[in-house]
C-alpha cells in the first residue's frame, strides 16, 4: 500500500488525547487482512452497509404508527447520538470513528415498536428459552452471529463492548471505563443472558463508550419532549421550572447545557463527568419523561394488540419450523440465506425470536395480518 495513503488515513491518531483509545489497540475475534482504513472506521463501514442499518429507517423510537413525517424514528435517534457523542469526543481529544462506530450500531437490536416491543419479546423469550431479551445484547448479536447470512461481521471488541454497556436509561454523574480483554468480554456478554445482575450493570471499557452512554440520554431526553409537543401531549409550560431554568426550553438548548457541562468537567480526565447541577436536572427531567410521555405513549389496548401480534408470529413460525413448512417467510426471508452453522448451533424458538426482532415496524404489521387472513 502506498505509505503516503496511509498516514493520510491514521494521520488523527497522532492528535488523539492521552486517555483515548488507540487505534492499533483494536481487538477483533478472528485476524484479518488489513487495508487502507483504520479500525474503527473499518467498522463504521461495516455497521452504516449493514441490512440491519437499512431497517433503522422504520422502527420506533417512542411513538409507534403516527401520521406525522416528523415524529423521531430509530435512524434519527441514532445519527443524533452519533453527532451528540462525536462532538463531546472531539472536544476531548477521543477517538471518534470508535465513537461513531458504536453510536451507530447501538441500537440495531431493537425490536418492532420500541421497548414495548422488547418488553413483550422479552417476556416470550424467558418463557422459551429461559433468556433474558434486551436491544443492547441483540445488538451485539446481530454483529457478532447474524449479520452476512450468520457469519457476523467481525466487529472489533471495542466497538462491540460499546454497544453492550451504552444503556442510556441509565443515568450516572459519573462514568469511568472499566478495562477487559476479550475473553472477559465474551463471558460478560454471555452471562447477559441469563444473570439480570450483569445485565443491570454492565458499564464500557473506553472513554469513547462512556461518551456514547450518556449521548444516548442526552439524544433522547430533549427530542422526545419536542415529539410530544407535536403530538400535542403535552406543552412546554408542563415541564417544572426547576429543570427548564437549568437545562433549557428546547431540544437545542438542553443537548447544548449538557454537551458543554460534560466537556468542562472532563477535559485531560481518564472518566466522564457532569455537575451536581445538570447531573440532579437531567434526573428529574428523565422522571417527568416516564410519567409524561413514556408511560403515556401506548394505550392499554394498544400494548394487548402489540402482545397478541407478538404470541401470533412467534407461535406460528415457531410451527413452521416443526413442520419443516419451507414455504413460510421465515425460511424465504431469513433460513432459507443462513449458514450451516447458525442453523445447527441455534435453537428453532432463538431463530424465531432473531427474525421477528430484525423486522421493522411495518413488515411486522403486514406478516402479522398476512397470518390472521390465512387463518379466517
Amino acid at each position: 500500500m502506498n505509505e503516503e495513503i496511509m498516514r493520510n488515513m491514521r494521520k488523527y491518531n497522532k492528535l488523539l488525547g492521552e486517555y483515548a483509545t488507540k487505534d492499533e489497540d483494536a481487538i477483533r475475534i478472528d485476524e484479518e487482512i488489513k487495508d487502507i482504513r483504520p479500525n474503527y472506521f473499518r467498522d463504521i463501514d461495516r455497521i452504516i452497509f449493514s441490512l440491519s442499518y437499512s431497517r433503522y429507517l422504520d422502527k420506533t423510537q417512542v411513538f409507534s404508527n403516527m401520521e406525522n413525517d416528523h415524529i423521531s424514528k430509530r435512524i434519527t435517534h441514532v445519527q443524533m447520538v452519533s453527532k451528540i457523542a462525536r462532538t463531546i469526543g472531539r472536544a476531548l481529544n477521543m477517538n471518534e470513528d470508535l465513537i461513531e462506530a458504536i453510536a451507530l450500531g447501538h441500537d440495531l437490536g431493537h425490536v418492532p415498536f420500541g421497548h414495548a416491543g422488547e418488553a413483550i419479546l422479552n417476556r416470550i423469550s424467558l418463557e422459551y428459552t429461559g433468556k433474558y431479551f434486551s436491544h443492547n445484547v441483540h445488538s451485539v448479536r446481530i454483529l457478532k452471529d447474524i449479520e452476512n447470512n450468520g457469519s457476523g461481521e467481525n466487529i472489533s471488541l471495542q466497538v462491540l463492548d460499546g454497544i453492550l454497556c451504552h444503556n442510556g436509561e441509565s443515568v450516572s454523574k459519573e462514568y469511568h471505563p472499566t478495562k477487559r480483554n476479550l475473553d472477559e468480554f465474551l463471558q460478560m456478554y454471555e452471562n447477559c443472558y441469563t444473570d439480570s445482575n450483569t445485565l443491570n450493570n454492565l458499564n464500557p471499557m473506553t472513554l469513547e463508550g462512556c461518551i456514547v452512554r450518556i449521548s444516548d440520554l442526552i439524544g433522547y431526553i430533549g427530542r422526545d419532549i419536542e415529539d410530544a409537543i407535536r403530538l400535542e401531549l403535552l406543552s412546554i409550560s408542563d415541564i417544572p421550572s426547576s429543570i427548564t431554568e437549568v437545562l433549557g426550553t428546547t431540544n437545542n438548548e438542553i443537548v447544548n447545557t449538557i454537551i458543554l457541562d460534560i466537556i468542562g468537567n472532563s477535559l485531560n480526565q481518564n472518566y466522564i463527568k457532569m455537575s451536581d447541577k445538570i447531573y440532579n436536572a437531567i434526573k428529574e427531567l428523565k422522571n417527568f419523561n416516564y410519567e409524561n410521555i413514556y408511560y403515556k405513549a401506548n394505550s392499554v389496548e394498544t400494548l394487548k394488540h402489540f402482545e397478541e401480534m407478538y404470541e401470533t408470529l412467534f407461535k406460528s413460525y415457531l410451527n413452521d419450523i416443526k413442520n419443516k413448512n419451507v414455504e413460510s417467510e421465515i425460511y424465504q426471508v431469513f433460513l432459507g440465506n443462513m449458514i450451516d452453522s447458525y442453523l445447527i448451533t441455534t435453537s428453532d424458538e432463538q431463530k424465531v425470536i432473531d427474525f421477528i426482532a430484525g423486522m421493522t415496524d411495518d413488515y411486522f404489521t403486514k406478516l402479522y395480518n398476512k397470518c390472521v387472513n390465512s387463518k379466517e
